[in-house]
């Protein structure tokens, strides 16, 4: 059972969160473990294994990238420690905010690459936008998941920088 069959939703690249939160909760109720603890052993440790199910779900779909990571997995089209090949000019961008980074001394630096990384944001994400917001099961085709996988691929490096960053 895929987390879209438990929460009774279409596979979608982007959830609501509001009707995910509505079905967690009652599905939470409905597969409780101590619900069922006068229940065969079977029926416990389907409710277990249904409960954990439903955690691992409402865990990724909190997460837009992990939501994408989990459709392109479905989808076969991402598997697990893939090495992605990015196009080198991608690459060469965040090298260069990687060393900007390194050099960067005081507020006005880090904001100016704060900046730059919105921006390195805003231009990954428009080619895929319709993509992402308007996936439809069936209708979406692989070439434009494709293009979602590249995405998801540039904002893991862009969410690393970000992170580093935010460290400062």
């Amino acid at each position: 059972m895929t987390y879209f069959e438990l929460f009774d939703i279409p596979v979608q690249l982007t959830v609501n969160p509001a009707l995910l939160s509505r079905q967690f909760f009652a599905l939470s109720r409905q597969f409780h473990p101590d619900l069922v603890a006068k229940e065969s052993e079977a029926v416990q440790a389907e409710a277990l294994e249904t409960s954990a199910l439903l955690n691992k779900a409402w865990k990724t779909f909190q997460h837009p990238d992990e939501v994408i990571k989990y459709v392109l997995q479905l989808k076969g089209l991402l598997e697990e420690e893939e090495k992605y090949e990015l196009p080198p000019a991608f690459l060469m961008e965040v090298m260069d905010i990687n060393e900007a980074l390194m050099d960067a001394d005081g507020p006005d630096a880090v904001t100016g690459l704060q900046s730059s990384i919105d921006n390195l944001q805003s231009e990954i994400y428009a080619p895929v936008k319709e993509i992402i917001e308007n996936y439809r099961e069936g209708v979406t085709t692989e070439k434009e998941l494709l293009q979602v996988k590249e995405y998801y691929y540039k904002k893991k490096y862009i969410d690393r920088i970000r992170k580093e960053l935010d460290g400062r």
